[in-house]
């Protein structure tokens, strides 16, 4: 039987009828997803273009995909933001206004902060002010996944889903697209041309203006009664905070110990498959670049293997409550582990794909910087969003899992696109010229051919890539109870972008040892065995689609 207070969350969200209050929810829902996806393409696709026009080389820029790391980790401080509200803010904004409000305007301050770095002069710096936008953009994203969750009712979270991915990639069209054809070399010098730090002091102005309208229009979300999650709620604040202290420390000491002994200890693993004398395995100078790169990945590997399980002793040590309680909830459900797989493998073929797809375009293929912003981006963006809409209409006909099914299929098959195009080359498919225009908002300086192959491929990849997103997106909410909303979501999101963040380092040693045809074959096949999980799922992901809610443990 569902718990008190996941009914009176539910419930006010459908206790008006009136049209007018689901067309204000989920127009919120649109405009979040909007916040949600620019940060998150300045700190991607955007910064790798930035980083490729700046001459950074590919390993290099596969590596700093690290920037993403906390995104897999926010569900480490995702309790505290479930827990607490800012001092002084709850009253006044509300739950999960506060915190929605300062993580954007910090946002703003950060990419101000970037704005005023050049990567080729200050690489290291500037890595460190990236991974502090994607640690804010992911500290957003927490709030925002647990609003949507919690202001959306059962019944309109399939179509809130899709206008989610909708705002989310209309910003990606922005940060990701309009920026491509405001930066090109051919615009450098007139009124239309853009540098990129003038790009990203834009973006900090429209971080301000979200952080306005997050402050002034979203609807308030009911109180919860707190004092029932926790039998001595004093003490369980204690123990919150000195949770997530023990976890900070245990994560710290984990990465001091894979700087200081990781890559010697790659080295040893992997001297015998290179058969080098002692001295050279000791030796980080006698490593060719390539040999360097798989040490490095392999340290990474290694660092990753202690210090999560070394994480997760120091919350069971000293109790981290919120944190255990929110995992005890999402696991005494049926399927919880086999969930956490799959969403962990479902986005695993795009993931690798799309890993360095800015670079493998503009560099190995040499298409121009406004050609792959006119197609990639702008193009494939609009495609995505009509994916994602087609995918929310296709869903209340198809139900959620033969939706994942279906569009998990096309998802994998739209990667064969990327190996016929790395095979066949430019110039396989006719082409057509876009003219010069002008916009205001965007604008072409000079005509700019479009390959004919590329658009084809792209076409495919971001219909079916929209499709997805918004069947997994759905599925995702459908998992999370309301007392632990940011907690839960937060842990399920984390696993679902450990392709997207983890596969960046990888895809980079991957790409330069086996070449790019084998690569996007390879990512084609790394699709397969989330396919074959969910058929194993069917009757729990069934369950799912006539669940409303989940009692609290």
């Amino acid at each position: 039987m569902p718990s008190s207070d996941n009914n009176n969350c539910t419930a006010s969200a459908t206790s008006h009828p009136a049209p007018w209050l689901a067309f204000w929810r989920l127009g919120i829902v649109t405009m979040l997803g909007f916040t949600s996806g620019l940060p998150l393409g300045l700190t991607g696709q955007a910064l790798q273009a930035w980083l490729s026009m700046d001459g950074i080389d590919l390993a290099t820029i596969g590596f700093l995909s690290l920037v993403g790391l906390p995104y897999t980790f926010k569900f480490l401080w995702a309790p505290l933001m479930d827990r607490f509200e800012p001092w002084g803010l709850e009253r006044l904004l509300g739950r999960r206004r506060g915190w929605l409000v300062l993580s954007q305007l910090a946002l703003a301050g950060t990419f101000l902060m970037l704005a005023q770095t050049t990567p080729s002069a200050e690489i290291r710096l500037f890595s460190l002010l990236a991974l502090l936008a994607a640690f804010l953009s992911a500290s957003q994203d927490v709030v925002i996944d647990a609003y949507r969750t919690d202001v959306l009712p059962t019944v309109e979270r399939g179509l809130g889903a899709s206008l989610s991915v909708l705002g989310y990639r209309l910003a990606m069209l922005l940060s990701g697209g309009i920026v491509l054809i405001w930066t090109d070399p051919s615009a450098a010098g007139t009124r239309h041309g853009w540098t990129w730090p003038q790009v990203y002091q834009l973006m900090a102005l429209l971080m301000v203006g979200a952080a306005a309208l997050s402050a002034l229009a979203l609807p308030r979300l009911p109180e919860l009664d707190r004092t029932n999650a926790h039998a001595k709620p004093g003490q369980a604040t204690g123990h919150d905070l000195l949770g997530f202290l023990a976890v900070a420390v245990a994560a710290a000491c984990g990465v001091a110990l894979t700087d200081r002994y990781g890559v010697s200890l790659a080295q040893m693993l992997l001297s015998p498959f290179w058969d080098l004398s002692t001295t050279a395995t000791t030796t980080p100078g006698l490593l060719s670049p390539l040999q360097r790169k798989w040490v490095d990945l392999t340290a990474l590997l290694l660092g990753i293997a202690f210090t999560l399980p070394l994480a997760a002793w120091a919350a069971r040590v000293v109790r981290f409550e919120t944190l255990l309680r929110g995992l005890a909830n999402y696991f005494a459900q049926p399927g919880a582990r086999a969930f956490l797989a799959f969403i962990v493998l479902y986005k695993l073929g795009d993931a690798f794909a799309g890993a360095l797809m800015t670079p493998f375009l503009l560099k190995v293929m040499a298409f121009a910087p406004a050609e792959v912003g006119v197609v990639n981006k702008l193009i494939g963006l609009w495609l995505t969003i009509g994916g994602a809409l087609l995918g929310g209409a296709l869903m209340m006909r198809l139900g959620l899992w033969r939706a994942l099914l279906l569009f998990g299929l096309l998802q994998m098959l739209s990667n064969l696109g990327f190996w016929w195009l790395a095979v066949t080359g430019k110039g396989a498919l006719p082409g057509w010229v876009i003219p010069a225009f002008d916009w205001g908002l965007v604008a072409l300086v000079k005509d700019t051919p479009v390959d004919g192959g590329l658009l084809a491929v792209i076409v495919v990849e971001n219909l079916s890539g929209g499709m997805g997103t918004a069947a997994f997106v759905a599925f995702l909410m459908s998992l999370t109870s309301q007392r632990y909303t940011a907690t839960q979501y937060a842990l399920l999101s984390a696993f679902a972008s450990v392709g997207r963040v983890w596969v960046g380092p990888m895809a980079g040693v991957l790409a330069e040892s086996i070449g790019w045809p084998a690569f996007f074959l390879l990512s084609t096949a790394a699709a397969l065995p989330a396919l074959a999980l969910l058929i194993w799922l069917k009757p729990a992901v069934r369950l799912l689609e006539g669940q409303r809610d989940r009692p609290v443990a």
